[in-house]
């Protein structure tokens, strides 16, 4: 991973039509991953329209209807593993599920790495559009507003988490949809949510039942209440 990098170019004139998507919700998605357990389904349940499907290829499974959903490219569990990413896993699943409308597909791209994730847009970007699905660009590390193509239409926060959490501003004050990965635990739902983000993932929510309390607890809200941070 590059070093993080300081991005003060808050202004820089930008490539994306992003501010003419609408948002979706007032009140931020969460994706827990794509956890379908009892926990999960009885949230799911209670809270419509709160809570998504965040679907990765390294282990695909079938969306289930009427629960929103998106899909993710792999990149980041090959990345933490340490093994080579493959595109294969994620145009098979975008040959099986793309007629299923994902909410937006990630495009290939490089943990922490600017030049990487353009060069890798660049080259994904035009096969995934014939699939007819919306893209979202996973910005890494030194990246500002003026990288983000006008063909994208999420752009999901990634990079290392210094930078992901000081860029976060700059983001959601340049694009109406933001997404903010890596969201495991209720201060940082409520750093997001405070900060405009769309929507958010965490794979980490049904692992442990003090986290999925406080999941419960900020669902149970309607909007940010600081008593939930003590």
């Amino acid at each position: 991973m590059t070093a993080p990098q300081d991005s003060a170019a808050i202004s820089t004139p930008t490539r994306s039509s992003l501010g003419a998507m609408p948002c979706c919700s007032s009140s931020m998605l969460v994706m827990p991953s794509n956890n379908t357990g009892f926990a999960a389904g009885y949230l799911f349940g209670k809270h419509p329209g709160r809570l998504g499907h965040l679907h990765s290829v390294e282990s695909p499974r079938e969306p289930i209807q009427g629960i929103p959903w998106a899909m993710d490219n792999g990149v980041f569990g090959a990345w933490q593993s340490g093994k080579k990413w493959s595109e294969e896993p994620l145009y098979r699943y975008l040959d099986e599920y793309a007629a299923w409308k994902p909410l937006w597909v990630v495009v290939p791209d490089w943990v922490g790495d600017r030049d990487e994730t353009l060069r890798r847009w660049d080259q994904h970007a035009p096969a995934m559009q014939a699939f007819g699905v919306p893209l979202a660009m996973a910005v890494q590390d030194g990246m500002t507003p003026a990288d983000v193509p006008k063909e994208c239409v999420m752009v999901f926060v990634g990079g290392s988490t210094s930078w992901k959490w000081r860029s976060l501003p700059m983001w959601t004050s340049s694009f109406p949809r933001v997404h903010v990965g890596r969201v495991n635990s209720i201060r940082l739902l409520l750093m997001a949510e405070n900060a405009g983000a769309e929507s958010c993932d965490g794979t980490g929510w049904f692992r442990d039942p003090t986290r999925t309390a406080e999941l419960a607890s900020y669902l149970s809200h309607d909007h940010n209440h600081p008593d939930l941070l003590r």
